[in-house]
């Protein structure tokens, strides 16, 4: 997976052959959408950078706001793993060379249908980070997305998460 899709309850088909629909646009003919065990989550492997069709996909809400209806946010993963802590620290070492001296940086974990514990992720991956942490204006996110027995991680902008809602305000404001 290189995408997570967040839709509506009893609204994932719909999302999925939204996101299918779009991805096709863009030039990806064959993306795989799978609809996963969990309420309003899908997952998605794309040809395409994934941060990329977030900013395509902004660029579309902004110019036609109606053409999505069920995708509500759509997260960019740039590593999976096995849901373990040495595993999704080893995936997150291998990404956070990106962040440079002065810049910070905030750990975001959002799990679904696990148990492990989001302090020893963070403690983990934390000490072996030597940049400044932001809890509320990094530079960087250290994103960690925990599905069941399969994690998905990241080390992005604030602005690679696209929240469909959040853009479609600021067309009003």
């Amino acid at each position: 997976m290189n995408l997570i899709i967040t839709c509506p309850r009893h609204f994932e088909e719909e999302a999925g052959e939204e996101i299918k629909r779009i991805l096709f646009e863009f030039g990806d003919e064959e993306p795989k959408i799978i609809i996963s065990n969990m309420p309003g989550i899908l997952t998605c492997m794309t040809s395409l950078n994934p941060i990329e069709v977030i900013e395509n996909i902004r660029e579309k809400i902004l110019d036609e706001p109606w053409s999505i209806r069920y995708c509500l946010r759509l997260i960019p993963i740039q590593g999976v793993c096995k849901t373990n802590i040495k595993e999704i620290e080893a995936e997150i070492l291998k990404k956070v060379g990106i962040i440079k001296l002065g810049e910070s940086y905030r750990i975001t974990i959002e799990k679904r249908n696990s148990k492990i514990s989001s302090e020893e992720i963070i403690s983990k991956i934390a000490k072996n980070i030597s940049h400044k942490v932001s809890l509320d204006t990094p530079d960087w996110i250290i994103l960690i997305e925990i599905i069941g027995d399969e994690t998905g991680v990241s080390v992005i902008r604030n602005n690679n998460i696209l929240s469909v809602e959040k853009t479609k305000r600021s067309l009003s404001d």
